[in-house]
């Protein structure tokens, strides 16, 4: 097979994340600050006429519809009657089920190019109100910019950040979401933020994770990371884990703190570094 057009799917970090109620349905509701990162998978994706989905590189040990990048092709085939198909190969370089939003930038790409590819043209609401059937983070990926997020992720807010460089470190642990949301010590009671003091609290580095300390309890090697981090600034846990990351003025203090911290890594322990992105690479994609 030939080489396929190239997209980016770029990770996403959670600056703060607070529980702030439950709904009846079981679901959580959320605040959030989302800012994406210019670390990313890539999507090759190609038209084909026959109208087939054909995955390459599919993931292993998951099945073709389980696959968030072929779900999400049929999802939009299916929403606006499409008889195209398309080729879709996945270069995986976001850690799964580290916190970074891999899967999810992964299907909001699909939805950005194939509805540029397909020539469909829906706007960037309709889209969201797509990705919003396969996952909660799915939405900010199409929304793409830093964005105040509510709800269960989805009620989004455009957010302007100061340019940072971040040191993300991956425990290379999996962290189960729904263990996380179903453990009885997790906290679902936090006070909302204003947006008025959002900033403010960014600042004083007064908003947290509700997420960490179960996290922890259930893989101590990301309080581990977390504690070496903290040695050369605020450390937060991004998502449901297990990768933590702090945020720094300049390049160079990253990639200084980053080589003190991967000196006495554990084994397993991978870091890198990573500039915060105003907005997405395909953001132009949708209106």
């Amino acid at each position: 097979m030939t080489v396929l057009p190239r997209y980016p799917a770029p990770a996403k970090l959670n600056l703060f994340l607070h529980v702030v109620g439950q709904r009846e349905d079981g679901f959580h509701l959320l605040q959030t600050l989302f800012r994406l990162i210019n670390l990313s998978d890539t999507l090759g994706l190609e038209v084909r006429q026959d109208g087939r989905l054909v995955l390459h590189r599919p993931l292993p040990e998951v099945p073709e519809d389980k696959d968030l990048c072929w779900r999400a092709a049929r999802l939009l085939q299916l929403h606006t009657g499409c008889r195209l198909g398309a080729d879709i190969e996945l270069i995986k370089r976001l850690p799964m089920g580290g916190g970074l939003g891999g899967g999810s930038s992964d299907a909001a790409t699909v939805l950005l190019v194939l509805n540029r590819l397909w020539h469909l043209d829906l706007p960037r609401q309709a889209l969201q109100a797509l990705a919003l059937q396969l996952g909660a983070d799915v939405p900010v990926f199409v929304f793409g910019q830093s964005a105040f997020a509510e709800g269960v992720g989805e009620e989004l807010t455009a957010w302007t950040l100061p340019p940072a460089w971040y040191v993300v470190l991956d425990p290379g642990v999996h962290v189960s979401t729904p263990a996380i949301f179903k453990h009885p010590a997790l906290t679902r009671d936090t006070p909302s933020v204003k947006i008025a003091a959002l900033s403010e609290g960014l600042r004083q580095g007064a908003l947290r994770n509700d997420l960490e300390p179960v996290a922890c309890s259930l893989a101590p090697e990301v309080g581990d990371a977390l504690r070496g981090l903290a040695k050369f600034g605020v450390a937060r846990m991004t998502g449901s884990g297990a990768c933590v990351f702090a945020a720094y003025d300049v390049r160079e203090q990253a990639e200084q703190v980053l080589a003190q911290c991967m000196a006495d890594a554990p084994p397993g322990l991978k870091g890198f570094v990573a500039e915060g992105l105003d907005r997405h690479p395909l953001y132009d994609f949708a209106d």
